[in-house]
């Protein structure tokens, strides 16, 4: 037993003894199996990555300026350095560079524009992080940027062409940049030269996270000029602190521009993508028309507004949905979108009114609204209408825009329930108006009476030098005691269906200036109704009858066979091919001219008894002066010859016969009313075969 012991031990000691003498097993060669070309292609990458990694920490990386500023000038097209130090931080899943001393020069044209536009850029430094993984993936994602003290000058010359358009790229395309999670900006300074819209801002941009006096938040503000008036803005957004392309960006802003407010609260949608935002906004001002200067597009003169909407862009679209509001003393709402990514921008409207102020509409045409108290006008409306009660004149001379009506296209559709048209019976107003490339249409454009239609097509052609404008509306089924003011014992002077039509063309660039050389015809017909035979006898001057039932305050009438006035239009001239007007009693013929340049009417009619009356004055009537005061008159001339007659007969036979002069055997004839009424309706106007029939007279 012992030796057995003895033996076990002695082996064991013997055994431990040979492992420590005998070398250990060796590793196992990780290279084994590979073929001699493997492990050669190994080797060469790992002393590949070891060079790679010494020369990263030994490289002087301000080598790569000059490579990378001819880089950056030839892609931009202008002159880009960097003159200070080019730092890299490689060693990191987030790697940082900082650029310091940026310059980028402006494009070649620049200096032709503003001699003194120096760089376009100068930038102290720029810091800049990047992650790794999400780039492998195309997603670029940047942990931290930092721009300090930035100085940029912005340039837009009057023929568009800005100096932040690289290439071939739009200028009017939206500045979209990559999720920034930490976005810093120290001592920034703006500034904007827009030629193309007289505007001039200069201010500052600071964003920071830091607490401080606004709480970390993006702010932009300054002031400048916009078209010689006082231009205020600022813009605050929501700290630039973990920022994700998934959850939106909030902002404020508060731009005014002489009496233009504009007040945004909204979000940008993807955060940097300002192609994508959403706000609610407000903007209130003297006239609709200053909004060009801001936004580029063509809208029409109107009286102080006010109006709010929800606005979204995407892209080259914008929507201005649920716009509420009033311009001047009307109310409006409806939706309205824009496109930008074409030649002209396009505006489609389509927008209501509850309640027209019908001043309010003659604004859209150059005309100053009404100033009377309570009415909404500007300051520079109520000194435009001080000059057109001082002047007499209602066609408006505001000079039409052609460029404007030229640079952009629309379609809009309108219409008001109701309309405040004080002395008109005026219930509804709607049109459809279309502009392409500079031609304007308003096809139709309808005003519905409380009897009767006014409609008709309006065209503006804005593409030659001098603007044409044509203009064909028809007045159908309306009523002229509709029109005509209720006299002062309730009763009407005259009753009847009216018909008209006018058909004119004229160039110029407002509607006075058009007008005054307008060509065309005019006509106006009522084929039948009645009227105070008081008011008919005085137009045959019969003193007798017609002072007797005026005095009387008697309502007999009689009827009205036919009323025409037909005009040809000729260079801004008037002129009458009819005047008649044949009742039961009398029947009137005139002449005269309307002339649409100076505003002023002449004529003269004379009525014939077709009764016998003791005391018949030959006396033509006439009608002189200005479109907005004109006066009734008469001509004396053949009163004095009969005057002159009964003078002679009183000394020579006896006194009665002083009054044969003065009395008419009633021989006036019936005017050719079948004839009259077939002429104007050949010249357009609206009249049915049936109303040419004469009425009957009210017992």
């Amino acid at each position: 037993m012992v030796l057995a012991r003895c033996e076990g031990s002695t082996g064991a000691t013997i055994l431990s003894t040979a492992d420590a003498i005998l070398p250990p097993k060796p590793p196992r060669n990780p290279f084994r199996g590979l073929s001699r070309r493997a492990r050669i292609g190994i080797g060469a990458a790992l002393a590949l990555v070891a060079a790679i990694i010494i020369f990263l920490v030994i490289f002087d990386w301000n080598w790569l300026r000059g490579p990378v500023s001819r880089y950056a000038s030839a892609q931009m097209q202008r002159e880009v350095a960097i003159t200070g130090d080019l730092r890299v931080h490689p060693w990191s899943f987030q790697p940082k560079a900082e650029v310091y001393g940026v310059r980028i020069g402006q494009p070649a044209w620049a200096k032709s524009v503003d001699p003194e536009a120096g760089q376009m850029a100068r930038i102290q430094r720029i810091a800049v992080q990047v992650k790794i993984l999400p780039l492998l993936r195309g997603d670029v994602i940047l942990p931290f940027l930092a721009v300090d003290k930035p100085d940029v000058r912005l340039l837009r010359d009057k023929d568009g062409k800005a100096n932040w358009t690289f290439g071939a790229a739009r200028s009017d395309k939206p500045l979209k940049l990559p999720a920034i999670q930490r976005f810093v900006i120290n001592e920034g300074r703006l500034r904007v030269d827009d030629r193309q819209r007289g505007a001039l801002f200069v201010g500052t941009v600071n964003a920071q996270e830091q607490a401080g006096q606004r709480g970390g938040r993006f702010v932009l503000e300054g002031k400048g000029s916009l078209n010689k008036a006082g231009f205020l803005a600022q813009v605050t957004g929501g700290p630039l602190l973990n920022i994700t392309p998934s959850k939106p960006y909030p902002f404020d802003a508060e731009v005014r521009a002489g009496s233009t407010h504009i007040l945004a609260k909204g979000q940008v949608t993807r955060p940097f993508d300002l192609g994508r935002f959403e706000t609610q906004l407000s903007i209130a001002g003297a006239d609709l028309n200053r909004l060009h200067d801001l936004t580029g597009l063509t809208l029409p003169n109107t009286p102080p507004y006010k109006v709010s909407g929800h606005l979204v862009r995407k892209g080259d679209r914008y929507d201005f949905e649920t716009l509420s509001g009033r311009i001047g003393d009307s109310d409006i709402r409806g939706d309205l979108f824009v496109l930008t990514g074409r030649e002209r921008p396009y505006l489609e409207a389509n927008l209501r009114s509850r309640r027209l102020d019908f001043d309010d509409l003659g604004s859209l045409f150059g005309a100053a609204p009404a100033t009377g108290r309570g009415e909404t006008a500007s300051a520079g409306q109520k000194v435009e209408a001080a000059q057109r009660d001082a002047t007499q004149r209602l066609l408006p001379d505001a000079t039409l825009q052609v460029d404007r009506v030229r640079a952009m296209d629309a379609k809009v559709s309108y219409r008001a329930d109701t309309v405040n048209a004080p002395n008109l019976p005026l219930r509804k107003v709607s049109l459809e108006l279309t502009l392409d490339q500079g031609m304007l249409t308003m096809d139709p454009v309808a005003f519905t009476f409380s009897r009767g239609d006014l409609k008709g097509t309006v065209r503006l052609d804005a593409r030659p030098a001098v603007p044409k404008t044509d203009v064909d509306v028809r007045l159908t089924n309306a009523r002229l005691e509709d029109f005509i003011p209720i006299m002062s014992d309730g009763k009407r002077a005259i009753e009847g269906p009216v018909m008209a039509r006018a058909k004119l063309s004229g160039t110029g660039n407002s509607v006075h200036r058009a007008a005054s050389s307008a060509n065309g015809s005019v006509t106006l017909v009522a084929p039948r109704g009645q009227i105070r035979q008081a008011f008919a006898e005085l137009l045959g001057v019969n003193a007798s009858k017609g002072l007797i039932l005026l005095l009387s305050k008697s309502d007999k009438e009689t009827p009205v066979r036919c009323a025409v006035a037909d005009f040809d239009v000729k260079n801004g001239v008037m002129t009458t091919n009819h005047l008649v007007a044949d009742t039961g009693v009398v029947l009137a013929k005139g002449r005269g001219t309307i002339n649409l340049e100076t505003e002023r009417m002449d004529f003269r009619i004379e009525g014939d008894s077709k009764k016998p009356r003791l005391v018949r004055l030959f006396i033509p009537i006439t009608i002189k002066g200005p479109f907005l005061a004109p006066k009734i008159g008469l001509e004396p001339g053949k009163a004095v010859g009969q005057g002159g007659v009964a003078a002679a007969l009183g000394s020579l036979i006896n006194p009665l016969a002083a009054l044969l002069p003065f009395v008419t055997t009633g021989e006036a004839k019936d005017a050719d009313c079948a004839g009259l009424v077939s002429e104007a309706r050949q010249s357009g106007a609206p009249v049915k075969v049936a109303q040419t029939t004469p009425a009957k007279v009210k017992k």
